[in-house]
């Protein structure tokens, strides 16, 4: 030590005070597009304003406008562009030129503790501690301004030359909602959003500053206060330290750091965390967070060499058994004296919801969510939130339960099988007497089918191949005796080409719901129901009729719809029939196409756009042809003219009607767009056909 000491003598020391009088009002300016050299001292500085809570400063400057480098004709433009022709008290730049420019700042730290202002006089080094470090660039809100004046002269212009004879909107109802309780994690996100900061950040006034320059006497009189005002260095506390609270405070003790146990989160699962906790706190985190889930994966989930024996004890403590798969409990969702974060429905009640929903899928794979909430009358949202937890929907299916029946663990173990399976019995007892049915009303009202087994779509299909070719040489034969024994006429079908599938429109999935002797949901020769006198049964019949019959009054009310809006209305209208009495089992697309050119309709050959994105069956559309009024022919004149072009606008319709029937009313055109158009841009196009 005392070799070091003589190496490195002390050569002055140096008092230092602690100057408090600009403590919270002292702030560091740096100007980083600007070199040291460079300073604006000498530039005039128009105005300044500070918003102290948030730490921003603006200052005004004045640009020389008189220097050689400076573009006259550069700054009337951009003038011109900020305040437009005419110029008042609010206008930017009042000289009809950019004479000024705006510096704005930004943080450059958020921590100032470390920061401080030193100034040395006489051996003495004053400090004063910085309120904050700001970096002063140029603002450039004035181009904002400029789009803006910009945009509010499009919107003028295309205002002005909007068609004035486009019929007035129709008054439409409105729907009044009101707003659902906030919770907790929806007003956190508000809060962090960037809307929510602008919005507080803009609610702190503005306070106006007078800006005095360097060698300003105001300016002197204030650099006063860098200095310490009491020469007493008593009272200057903050450093008269002892050598060992002086040490403290450089190098602070290590303090011991708390063992503090993971908390799996509610919505991303850290694997090396969750295993840090208890098994049964693993498997309750892991179902909250997954839902429904396979014995087996559950076991990959938890580390390796978990015993599948402790694990399948503390499974069934959070989950219960459904088709071989394990569901979280409603209980375990919805704990105790907490509500829906959708409807503000209780907590006990959701619980019997949601416990009535899993128990159908007992007893099927599929169910309807109009079914269900018919029952346990609970709001839609949190209806489909039970299904969304442990099923998918299917087209003309319902929901279907999200994984294939496991056979194996039933199988494996068939003593936690059977005591999950008297733990359903004992629920459904308490959701029969709270729903007020009976088990029977769901069961299938034909003969028990066997235990389902979950088939994808290709291997049902590529079963069926199989089995069609093998049967082919047979039914062939049967066929040609069939033909050479009666007079009746058979007609021949096309071999589908697999891109017009059949929309499955029979209320159950299963085999169990083609009728004995059927063929594909169609009656054969051999079927009770088969007419022998014309070669088709009367369901076909039946279903033919009544299909017609959708398809007149569909057009009869809408007039113009496209072949994917037919569809949705035909799945709509299957879906509000009552269980059992749908009489169609097999419609394809041909055979609604089929039905509705039959049905006094044509298709109307619209030239899409190359760069169109409309599907094909959004491409294919029918308007009614003849209803045997005198305004068909106008209808037709219509359709013949969106063959030429997709959209059209109004006078050109109006022209081509009197150029064919003379004067048409306003009110005739008014009738005819209403009937068969969509307006859109001062355009009109046939219904359906606007592009989003």
């Amino acid at each position: 030590m005392a070799s070091g000491d003589d190496d490195d003598p002390i050569i002055e020391e140096i008092d230092v005070y602690l100057a408090k009088s600009l403590a919270d009002k002292l702030y560091l300016l740096q100007y980083p597009v600007r070199p040291s050299t460079m300073t604006y001292d000498d530039v005039n500085h128009l105005a300044a304003k500070i918003k102290p809570k948030q730490q921003r400063v603006e200052l005004e400057m004045a640009i020389n406008t008189l220097s050689p480098n400076y573009c006259r004709s550069k700054g009337e433009q951009i003038a011109l562009n900020v305040d437009g022709t005419t110029y008042d008290e609010t206008s930017t730049y009042a000289a009809k030129m950019m004479d000024k420019q705006t510096f704005s700042s930004i943080q450059a730290t958020t921590n100032t503790s470390r920061y401080a202002a030193a100034v040395f006089r006489k051996g003495e080094l004053h400090v004063t501690p910085l309120t904050g470090i700001l970096q002063m660039r140029p603002s450039f809100s004035y181009l904002d301004k400029a789009d803006n004046k910009t945009r509010e002269r499009e919107a003028a212009n295309e205002g002005g030359d909007s068609s004035q004879d486009e019929a007035e909107e129709d008054a439409k109802a409105i729907t009044v909602r009101f707003a659902r309780p906030e919770s907790e994690q929806a007003r956190q996100r508000r809060i962090q959003s960037y809307e929510f900061l602008q919005k507080k950040q803009a609610e702190e006034p503005w306070i106006n500053l007078h800006y005095h320059s360097v060698r300003d006497g105001r300016s002197e009189h204030e650099r006063q206060y860098l200095f310490c005002q009491s020469g007493d260095a008593s009272e200057n506390s903050e450093l008269v330290k002892t050598p060992k609270e002086y040490l403290a405070m450089l190098m602070p003790p290590l303090a011991e750091e708390k063992v503090v146990k993971p908390v799996g989160p509610s919505n991303v699962l850290s694997m090396a965390q969750l295993r840090t906790l208890p098994l049964g706190d693993q498997v309750k985190t892991l179902m909250k967070n997954v839902k429904v889930m396979p014995f087996a994966n559950l076991m990959g989930l938890l580390a390796s060499g978990t015993d599948s024996t402790s694990a399948l004890r503390c499974i069934q403590q959070v989950a219960l058994l459904v088709q071989g798969n394990w569901v979280v409990k409603s209980d375990v969702l919805y704990p105790k004296n907490t509500c829906s974060p959708h409807s503000g429905v209780p907590a006990e009640v959701l619980c019997r919801g949601r416990d009535f929903v899993m128990w159908r899928f007992t007893l099927e794979r599929s169910v309807m969510r109009k079914e269900i909430a018919s029952i346990i009358k609970l709001p839609p949202e949190d209806v489909k939130e039970f299904l969304e937890h442990v099923a998918a929907p299917r087209v003309n299916r319902g929901w279907e339960f999200l994984l294939p029946t496991d056979v194996d663990f039933i199988k494996k173990h068939p003593d936690v099988a059977h005591r999950q399976h008297m733990l359903w019995l004992g629920i459904q007892s308490k959701l029969e007497k709270v729903f007020n049915f009976s088990k029977e009303d769901f069961m299938p009202k034909n003969s028990p089918q066997p235990e389902s087994v979950h088939v994808s779509g290709e291997q049902r299909l590529k079963k069926a191949q199989e089995r069609a070719q093998e049967n082919q040489a047979s039914l062939q034969k049967d066929l040609d005796a069939r033909r050479a024994g009666s007079r009746v006429h058979v007609k021949q079908e096309p071999v589908s080409d697999r891109e017009d599938e059949p929309m499955d429109t029979s209320p159950y999935p299963s085999s169990s719901s083609i009728p004995n002797g059927s063929v594909n949901g169609y009656p054969g020769a051999t079927s009770p129901g088969f007419d022998h006198t014309n070669g088709n049964g009367s369901p076909a019949n039946t279903s033919a009729l009544e299909l017609q019959d959708f398809v007149l009054k569909t057009f009869r009310k809408h007039f113009v719809v496209t072949l994917n809006e037919f569809k949705r209305l035909f799945n709509l209208h299957l879906a509000s029939m009552p269980a059992g009495r749908s009489v169609f089992h097999s419609v394809s697309d041909h055979m609604l196409q089929d039905a509705i050119l039959l049905s006094h309709c044509k298709q109307i050959m619209v030239p899409f756009p190359a760069q169109s994105t409309a599907a094909p069956d959004e491409q294919k559309v029918f308007g009614l042809w003849e209803t045997g009024e005198e305004f068909d022919k106008h209808r037709r004149l219509l359709y013949e003219l969106f063959t030429k072009n997709y959209r059209i606008r109004r006078n050109m319709i109006q022209a081509r009607l009197a150029q064919e029937f003379g004067d048409a009313s306003k009110a005739d055109i008014d009738r005819l767009l209403h009937e068969c158009c969509s307006s859109h841009a001062g355009m009109w196009y046939l219904k359906g056909t606007i592009q989003s």
